[in-house]
This record gives structure tokens, sequence and C-alpha cells, in this order.
């Protein structure tokens, strides 16, 4: 796993991309330029309809290598295939529309280096808009939200709180991790778009602890086509993948017998969930299948004014429901 022109440990960066080639530009960029040299880049491209690979050949760079699929396998057996591809002895997601600053390995690296019983390190990130400016108030909004302002410098050997509850690492961004431990074909697709998420699980139960250093050394892009802001939207099917996604993991969470100190939290999160792709569903006109989702969770949690709200709005005339979604429940 050593270059042979370096001590440093191989690093592999993972890439994957689709149908975004000037941020991806970017990123490429913001890797092939870490003072933390010793670096695979795995880019794998999931059958964008603009082939990236001239953009790519024009690095010049021989760490870079090229991936491209002939037909979309979807993001996350994109997202997969190229943990799968590393040879490094630790790896790191950069999305193709986020950034980061030179610094951010030779920051995190040492700590895993130092300490054999870590699985990863992890720090703060920057949020910047479709324009990769910093966006100062989201930034200090998404530290707070995360409470990574709050977590103590250094070793966690207990981090379920800080990983599951508060989600305060942000293992698809900002995040190093110990290859080798985790087994890359244990992710189930269920997971779909919460694959983030649940690889902080499979860390957290891992018996290895983890490495914060408080510093923003990564840029996460926030714009109208993250899944983030797609599922918080009004756009029906990332709603109903964000909600099926949801309901498996935390359906995972809750019946771990390792994490049942947070099972009523885990199934707080699970009705949510169902709520949520109750939603989805409704939008989509499937309104059979939403209502028992809605009553799921009302039959487990009795109250809950955004589930009885949605349940309400599935009897109304489908012709008075869409002046109803623009108000966001």
């Amino acid at each position: 796993m050593l270059n042979i022109n370096s001590s440093e440990p191989l690093v592999s960066v993972i890439i994957p991309t689709y149908n975004r080639p000037e941020y991806l530009k970017q990123a490429i960029n913001s890797a092939i330029n870490q003072t933390y040299q010793n670096l695979e880049i795995i880019v794998s491209d999931n059958c964008s309809s603009e082939n990236p690979q001239a953009l790519i050949e024009s690095f010049q760079d021989s760490r870079i290598k090229f991936w491209r699929h002939e037909k979309n396998i979807g993001m996350l057996a994109n997202q997969f295939h190229g943990f799968k591809l590393a040879t490094g002895k630790y790896v790191a997601s950069l999305h193709d529309d986020d950034m980061w600053n030179e610094d951010f390995l030779s920051k995190l690296v040492p700590n895993l280096e130092a300490n054999p019983d870590l699985i990863l390190a992890f720090c703060d990130q920057y949020i910047i808009d479709g324009d990769s400016k910093i966006n100062v108030a989201a930034t200090e909004n998404n530290t707070r939200s995360y409470k990574r302002d709050q977590i103590t410098p250094g070793v966690h050997k207990n981090f379920t709180q800080i990983g599951l509850i508060d989600k305060s690492i942000p293992t698809a961004a900002a995040c190093v991790i110990r290859n080798g431990v985790l087994n890359w074909d244990n992710i189930p697709s269920e997971v779909d778009g919460m694959w983030d998420l649940y690889l902080t699980y499979l860390c957290c139960i891992s018996g290895y602890g983890v490495y914060y250093v408080p510093e923003k050394l990564t840029k996460y892009r926030e714009h109208e086509q993250t899944d983030t802001m797609l599922s918080g939207s009004r756009n029906v099917q990332a709603k109903i993948r964000k909600g099926k996604s949801e309901i498996f993991c935390y359906q995972t969470f809750m019946e771990d017998q390792r994490l049942q100190e947070f099972k009523s939290y885990f199934k707080t999160k699970w009705l949510e969930a169902n709520t949520t792709l109750g939603i989805g569903l409704l939008r989509d006109q499937k309104i059979t299948d939403a209502r028992r989702y809605f009553w799921q969770t009302l039959s487990e949690q009795k109250f809950n004014l955004r589930t009885l709200a949605a349940l309400i709005i599935s009897f109304i005339p489908a012709n008075l429901t869409n002046k109803i979604w623009k108000i966001s429940i």
C-alpha cells in the first residue's frame, strides 16, 4: 500500500461523478493540489451523457485512475465501485461537486497513523453555493446543527452519540477512513442515498474509535440538484427514496442489540421516515399506500401533527391538494 517514492501511506481518493464536468474539474483540482501527495485518485463515471475522459486526461496526472460505466448503475453502486477499486491504506470520499482545502489530508491522515485503533478521522466543513462561494451563515448553522462546535478535539472511543444521533461525522464529505476494516460488499442496496449514515453505523459497531480535527478543511456544496435539496423540495421521487432508505437504516439500528441505549431515538426517526415516505407517495398519487404509512406512524406514536395533517390531506379531492402542497409539511 505504499508508493515506492514515498514513506507516506497511500490514500485512495474516491470521486464518483455524473454529469457535472465543471464541478468535477474543481473537485479533482482540490485533490491533486493536496500537500499530502501520495494519492491514487479514482474517478468513477456513472455513464454521464458527456464523457469526462478528455477532462480527466487534461490533468496529465498519473495518479488519476478513470473508470466509465457503460450504463447507469445508480448512485450507490457507483460510489462503492470506487471504494472497491481502492488500494490505499486509507480512503476518502470526495463528491464531484465538493472540494477540499489543500491541507485536508495532511491534517487528518497522521492522526490515523499515530492511532491504529481508530477507524476514521473527520473535520468540520464550509458550506458553499453553486458558484463556489462560502455561505458564512449556512456554514455556522451547519456546524451548530451537527454539534461539531461541542465535540472535544482528538480521540473518541465510543462515538455512537456523535455519529448516529448528532450526525456530526460527514462520512461522505469530510472524513478519512482506514481501508480494510469494513467490507465494501456489505452495504445493502436499500440504504441508497443514506449510505453515509449507514457507513457511520458500521464504523460505530466496528470496535474502533475516531479522531476529530476541529477545523473547516472541506467545502460542501449546496445547490438545487443535491439529494438533500431535492428531498426537501417538491421532488416526489427524491422524497420517496429518502423515506425508504431512512426506514431501512433506522429499522436496522433499532434491531441492533449493541445500540439498545438509543432505541427510542431510532424509533422516533423511523416513524418520521414512515411519514416522509407517506407524503412522497401521496404526492405521487399513491393514496392507499401513503395512508398505510400514516396509519403505521399514528398507531405507534398516537399523535403527530405532521402525520395527522398528511393523513387528512389524503382524503381531500386531488384537484384541491395541489394548493395545499404549496405549504410544506
